[in-house]
């Protein structure tokens, strides 16, 4: 499970009007007739430019301001060491925000901007994209009927080498910001000046991540408690990683299978018994048979008896839409790069890593991994103009540094990961605190199957139960980008974040 800690890292190598703006974001070097490198044009790590904006959400006319820039991350002495590219979203005819939550948001990676739930799910714009996700030309942004703006202002937070997010000094050690202890450590500095800054101490917060971002907002919330003493209302999970859970072979190989069946249901490679069924009555059986017999069966490794052997690749195969060859092939852990590529090979298709909905075509049928993520692919499509065009023309954020979708954060420490314990340990200390999950069916690199799991894991005993819930949908990885669950999952949000404000005069005690 070790590569789900990872949004998009085996495909990082494919990335290397309405106001007038208050304070002019233009870098001098924007005048000349060649772009310079960047090592030739000087960062300002605290700038920002304000623009006015009018959006619809349910109907409801909702004005707001939009603040892009640049903040300095500062080290102990106080001296800025980086500044983080943000964009800040406040409702203006709110007249007090000291009630009204403040939601920030991080993607994942490590080392992706934060761009993906900015222009496709929270904010106030979405990217032009069709009902299931796939890009439509003209590229461009419209608006999100669907935001969550209308309940609670956001701010979009990029980690250093991230969207236009830089260190200051090349001298800088990596260290100081690339790996997950580290990570946490001044992105929860950078919350609290932030928080000072736009005076929100008074707000409910709320953190959302999504992929490895996920591990980060994870380990912000014990982080933010102990080094800021800033108390949260909510933490929500978008398609988590293991947490730095630790899962053991059999654990990791079995875990995989409710999302094979998935997969399989939805391209129509179940048997008809199965097939027949809605996808949320099937999944149920292929959950119960993972925890109560295909676990057991995995843990028992080469002690398992022959016959049983057989019995459960027999079952695993009904389930997945594989054969039961393959299966045993594969001592019952089929990876889950070789079902990408096995599932749909007699059809000529492969189907994709972050959402499996999607099919692709390789070189050649045979072989045991997919030669692109056709997802990705897709994404990066319809992603990377968006975001350039509306930064720039409609957020009036003018610069000559590049856009960083994947910026170079390697390597990355990934040692002492206890953030799914951190997010515990912050929840028992904090009464308030409660999570939100949230998982595609279809995504393979980070299964919802694995997110109930981390559920289970972080309360053993069951006494914060009552403060998590897990939602599911019908796509992938990025679920909101299928029109359908981007309103039903934004309402699930805007759900979450009302039922976690205490009522007037409610104590904050168990």
């Amino acid at each position: 499970m070790k590569k789900t800690l990872y949004l998009f890292v085996a495909i990082a190598s494919f990335m290397s009007t309405i106001a007038q703006p208050k304070t002019d974001s233009t870098d001098k070097s924007a005048a000349k007739n060649e772009k310079p490198s960047e090592s030739n044009l000087v960062f300002n790590p605290d700038k920002s430019v304000i623009t006015e904006h009018v959006t619809t959400i349910k109907g409801q006319k909702v004005p707001y301001k939009a603040t892009t820039g640049t903040m300095p991350v500062w080290d102990e002495d106080g001296k800025a060491i980086a500044g983080l590219f943000y964009t800040y979203y406040e409702r203006t005819d709110v007249k007090n925000n000291e009630s009204r939550p403040l939601v920030i948001s991080f993607n994942g990676g490590p080392g992706s901007a934060s761009v993906w739930m900015h222009i496709a799910y929270t904010g106030p714009t979405l990217l032009k994209i069709d009902d299931e996700g796939y890009p439509v030309q003209p590229y461009g942004i419209k608006e999100n009927p669907y935001s969550i703006l209308d309940v609670a202002d956001i701010v979009y937070v990029n980690p250093v080498n991230t969207g236009y997010s830089r260190a200051i000094s090349k001298d800088t050690p990596k260290a100081t910001f690339f790996g997950v202890n580290a990570d946490v450590k001044y992105l929860a500095s950078w919350i609290g000046s932030f928080v000072t800054r736009t005076n929100r101490w008074a707000s409910p917060k709320y953190l959302i991540g999504e992929s490895y971002g996920t591990t980060r907002v994870s380990g912000l919330a014990l982080e933010l408690q102990e080094k800021q003493w800033m108390y949260l209302n909510g933490v929500i999970l978008v398609s988590p990683t293991t947490l730095g859970i630790n899962r053991g072979v059999a654990t990791d190989g079995a875990l995989k299978l409710p999302y094979f069946a998935a997969t399989a249901w939805y391209h129509k490679m179940l048997p008809a018994d199965l097939q027949s069924k809605d996808l949320n009555d099937m999944l149920p059986e292929v959950e119960e048979f993972t925890m109560n017999e295909l676990l057991p069966a995995m843990s028992k490794g080469g002690a398992l008896e022959e016959g049983k052997r057989k019995e459960i690749a027999a079952k695993m195969a009904r389930y997945s839409g594989m054969s039961e060859k393959v299966i045993l092939q594969n001592n019952l852990d089929v990876p889950t790069g070789y079902f990408w590529k096995e599932l749909l090979r007699d059809q000529g298709f492969t189907v994709g890593r972050l959402d499996s909905r999607y099919k692709g075509i390789d070189k050649k049928d045979a072989g045991d991994r997919v030669d692109f993520n056709a997802e990705l692919t897709s994404w990066l499509h319809s992603f990377t103009p968006a975001i350039n065009m509306y930064l720039r023309n409609d957020l009036k954020y003018k610069t000559d540094f590049t856009y960083n979708m994947f910026g170079p954060v390697r390597p990355w420490d990934n040692s002492n990961d206890n953030t799914g314990e951190n997010l515990r340990q912050a929840m028992a200390q904090n009464p308030y605190l409660h999570l939100l999950v949230q998982s595609g069916y279809y995504d393979g690199a980070c299964d919802y199957f694995n997110a109930k799991y981390n559920m289970w894991q972080m309360d053993p005993s069951g006494k914060l139960k009552d403060k998590m819930s897990w939602k599911g949908y019908r796509s992938g990885h990025m679920m909101y980008l299928r029109k359908q669950d981007l309103e039903t999952a934004n309402e699930d949000i805007r759900d979450f974040i009302k039922a976690s404000i205490p009522k007037a005069g409610q104590a904050a005690k168990y």
